[in-house]
């Protein structure tokens, strides 16, 4: 791919946000461009949640903004963009989407940084990637358990890596406010903030199973392992997104019928 291939790539406009019509195969392979070129990018995923808590937080949308490549980790995200007729052409979930990093990386010898999750979590992490994917480094890893004083010495650490690739498994928004503060600091090609995915390479998470991948209900399946800590925030979140596509409806509309708003 030539340099900057992504914007070649159309960008879906949906709730403010520059979505990326790019598959999987299409961000894996400017994935592996950006490290052969020692270039370099920061990924942002969005779901539902994270576009509700965006509107909600301006910091958070700034953070999200700053990312040089953001995709629909939600189906409902997919679902919603042809619902607006700016179709995404699928899901690339972030925990997916690491996954096809770590089987090119086993290839090509990937140095890898893990930041975040538990010391337990972390450990279980490094061990399934020595053993599923022995091509790969794991240059270095800690734990997301660091205070804002902290960031600095922990930026410092991952950039003596010399990794070509950087998996960020902390919670938003403090994972999108490192990135955006460090990313230059760190000198990483590819940045990725993976969210919960270590916790389901540890097998301390089941994930749901395809299926109800493919049907837009793997919260679902999360909301069943942990209802009680899940279940509000999910109905809030659902509830307001929807609000918002049905908003995004309504305001198009008179474009839609060949009427000018008054």
């Amino acid at each position: 791919m030539k340099p900057n291939a992504a914007l070649d790539v159309p960008a879906r406009v949906l709730f403010g946000i520059p979505i990326r019509a790019m598959t999987m195969g299409q961000a894996l392979d400017f994935i592996d461009d950006t490290i052969a070129r020692r270039n370099r990018i920061q990924i942002g995923v969005v779901n539902a949640a994270k576009i509700v808590n965006m509107r909600r937080n301006a910091l958070l949308r700034e953070d999200v903004l700053s990312s040089g490549l953001i995709l629909a980790d939600g189906m409902s995200v997919v679902w919603a963009s042809r619902i607006l007729g700016r179709p995404l052409p699928e899901r690339v979930a972030g925990i997916d989407l690491m996954m096809g990093m770590l089987r090119r990386g086993n290839e090509r010898d990937y140095r890898v940084y893990c930041l975040g999750a538990t010391d337990e979590v972390s450990d279980a992490v490094n061990a399934r990637i020595a053993l599923d994917y022995p091509g790969v480094v794991v240059a270095g890893r800690r734990n997301g358990y660091f205070k804002e004083s902290e960031e600095e010495e922990v930026a410092e650490d991952i950039a003596r890596s010399r990794s070509d690739i950087l998996f960020v498994a902390i919670t938003s928004p403090k994972k999108e406010k490192f990135l955006a503060k460090y990313s230059v600091k760190i000198g990483v090609p590819v940045c990725h903030g993976v969210g919960g995915s270590f916790d389901v390479m540890a097998g301390k998470v089941e994930r749901a199973p395809e299926k109800w991948q493919r049907l837009g209900l793997e919260w679902l399946y999360r909301l069943k392992q942990e209802p009680m800590r899940l279940g509000r925030r999910y109905l809030e979140t659902n509830t307001l997104f929807c609000g918002m596509v049905v908003a995004e409806i309504l305001r198009s509309l008179p474009a839609r019928f060949g009427k000018t708003p008054r």
